[in-house]
C-alpha cells in the first residue's frame, strides 16, 4: 500500500475515483497571523459514456477545474484538499459537465466528515466558537452547518397554555426573542427582534383571541415590557416570574453588601477579609448543602475548617451582613420548598 493510500484512509476518503499524487506544507500570513496548512494534490476523474443532459454518447474530456476542499483536522493543522476536476464538454447539445464527488457536496468548500465532525462536537453542548476553533473554520460556518435544515414554526396547531418569554444575543450586540412551551421547552417562535410591537404583531395575526384566551401562565423575566404587553396578548394569563432571575437578584444584593463590608474592613491581611474575599462562591450554596462536620482546606486562610465554619467567620465581620444572609437563605430554601409543592 502507498503512501497517498494510507492518507486516503486515514482521511476516510472512500471514492476510489481520486487519485493522490503530492503532500505538502503551506504557510501564510493573514493579518499578522501565521497559519499552517497540509495541502494534499489530488485528480477527480472517471470514464464518462453518455451526456447527463442529452444522454447522447458525445462526451469529450474538456480539461480540468481547481476547487480547494476543507477536510477534518487531524489533532493538528488545517488540512486542505486541492481537488482537480475533470471537466466533460457534450459536442452533441453544447453543455459541460464537471465530475462530481460523494466527499463533498455540489458547489460546497466543506467536505462532509468535516460536517460530521461538527455534529459531532455539537452533541456535546460545546458552544459555536469552541467548534470553530476545534475543527479549524469561523463561527458562522458552524453555525450555517448546524441550522441548515432548521426551519422557523408559522404557527402551532395549539397554542400551549403555559408559556415561556424570553430574549438571548443572536447577532454581534443585538438581541432576539424567544418563545417556548413551558412544560415541553419545544419551540414555538423565534423572532429577529425583542421589539414589544412585533411580538404582539406575531401573536396576534396568527392566533385568535379565542385561542389567546386558554394560556393560563407566561413565564419571564424581570423584564418590565413584557409584563405591559402580555396582558394584552393573553388576558387570562397568569405572569411568572421566573424563579431563576429571582434567585439571581437576591444573591447580587447580597454580593453588594458583601463587597461593601469588605471595603470597610482596615486590615485586608486577616481571615475575616480572606474568607469574604476569596471564598465567596461558599456563602451562595444552600443551607442545606453546607458541610458543618467534615474539615477541608481553605486556601488564602490556609487552614483546616468546615465550611460552617469559614462562613460563621465571614459573616461575623459585620451583623447587618449575617442578618442579610440569613434572609436570603431562608428565602431562597422558602422559594425552593413551594416549588417542589407546585411540581408535586
Amino acid at each position: 500500500m502507498s503512501q497517498l493510500d494510507s492518507i486516503a484512509r486515514l482521511l476516510e476518503i472512500k471514492d476510489s475515483n481520486i487519485n493522490f499524487f503530492k503532500v505538502e506544507d503551506l504557510r501564510t500570513v493573514r493579518s499578522g497571523v501565521v497559519y499552517h496548512f497540509k495541502v494534499i494534490h489530488a485528480r477527480l476523474s472517471y470514464q464518462l459514456f453518455r451526456c447527463p443532459h442529452c444522454g447522447f454518447p458525445s462526451l469529450i474530456k474538456n480539461g480540468t477545474t481547481l476547487t480547494k476542499l476543507r477536510l477534518t483536522t487531524l489533532n493538528g493543522p488545517m488540512i486542505l484538499l486541492y481537488l482537480r476536476k475533470q471537466r466533460y464538454f457534450c459536442k452533441s447539445c453544447q453543455t459541460t459537465y464537471g465530475a462530481k464527488t460523494p466527499i463533498v457536496e455540489k458547489n460546497h468548500s466543506l467536505t462532509r466528515g468535516l460536517k460530521s465532525a461538527v455534529f459531532k462536537l455539537a452533541k456535546q453542548s460545546l458552544p459555536v466558537t469552541t467548534i470553530a476553533k476545534i475543527v479549524g473554520i469561523s463561527a458562522s460556518s458552524v453555525e450555517r452547518i448546524l441550522y441548515h435544515d432548521f426551519q422557523r414554526p408559522q404557527r402551532l396547531a395549539k397554542l400551549p397554555e403555559h408559556l415561556c418569554f424570553d430574549e438571548f444575543k443572536s447577532v454581534a450586540k443585538l438581541y432576539s426573542f424567544i418563545a417556548l412551551n413551558a412544560k415541553s421547552h419545544n419551540l414555538i417562535s423565534i423572532l429577529d427582534d425583542r421589539l414589544s410591537k412585533n411580538i404582539c404583531a406575531y401573536f396576534e395575526n396568527r392566533y385568535s383571541l379565542n385561542e389567546r384566551l386558554k394560556v393560563k401562565s407566561v413565564v419571564i423575566d424581570l423584564n418590565a415590557n413584557y409584563q405591559i404587553f402580555i396582558k394584552r396578548l393573553f388576558p387570562n394569563a397568569q405572569i411568572v416570574i421566573d424563579r431563576f432571575h429571582i434567585i439571581q437578584l437576591v444573591n447580587r444584593a447580597f454580593d453588594q453588601l458583601r463587597v461593601t463590608t469588605l471595603k470597610q474592613l482596615n486590615d485586608k491581611h486577616s481571615r475575616i477579609y480572606k474568607a469574604l474575599k476569596i471564598n465567596w462562591r461558599l456563602f451562595h450554596k444552600d443551607a442545606e448543602k453546607v458541610d458543618d462536620s467534615k474539615t477541608q482546606y481553605f486556601r488564602g486562610l490556609n487552614e483546616y475548617m468546615t465550611q460552617q465554619n469559614l462562613i460563621d467567620l465571614g459573616l461575623s465581620a459585620s451583623p447587618k451582613l449575617k442578618y442579610a444572609y440569613e434572609v436570603a437563605t431562608k428565602f431562597k430554601k422558602q422559594l425552593k420548598s413551594m416549588m417542589k409543592k407546585s411540581s408535586a
